[in-house]
């Protein structure tokens, strides 16, 4: 993580994984921490990348370095309201459902293959936190299943077409 005392390092210590903060403030660019990162997954034999909560946008290089082997979720149901602020984006829109995504990570921000979505109703008199709490337990759900369906070999991202294959 780029972040001490987070809950995904909590839970990944629990579970006997190795785990590493590795601080973006610490690199004088994007590329350097990048390097950084990389390199320690490396040295680790990493197979998989999950983001979560990792506000930081990644170079274009170290994507695709990890094509097809580096996952995000995104707290709405791509391809609606990328970016930041995706629960007050949704609740501006009047739509009346929304959600979460999990997506293979791509250069273009929030736009990589989707491999699984949770829909979560709105509320009348949500508010952003409100919301956000409802998307957040719909995450840790969903989040755990696209893992699976990756590391067990169920789903490759096509270097060919950016779509999944389904195994």
């Amino acid at each position: 993580s780029n972040k001490p005392g987070v809950e995904g390092l909590r839970r990944a210590q629990e579970a006997g994984l190795r785990t590493e903060v590795i601080k973006h403030t610490d690199y004088p660019s994007r590329l350097k921490f990048d390097e950084a990162i990389h390199e320690r997954l490396v040295a680790y034999r990493t197979d998989i990348v999950c983001l979560a909560g990792f506000m930081r946008v990644l170079t274009g290089d170290f994507v695709r370095k990890w094509r097809g082997r580096i996952i995000n979720i995104h707290p709405a149901l791509l391809p609606l309201f990328k970016g930041t602020h995706a629960h007050r984006q949704a609740l501006e829109a009047g739509v009346r459902v929304t959600g979460c995504t999990v997506h293979f990570v791509e250069e273009d921000i929030d736009n990589g293959a989707i491999i699984a979505q949770k829909a979560v109703d709105i509320e009348v008199g949500d508010t952003e936190d409100s919301l956000a709490e409802r998307v957040k337990s719909a995450e840790h759900v969903v989040y755990p299943k696209a893992l699976k369906l990756l590391a067990t070999g169920r789903i490759h991202l096509d270097d060919n077409t950016n779509k999944i294959v389904w195994n």
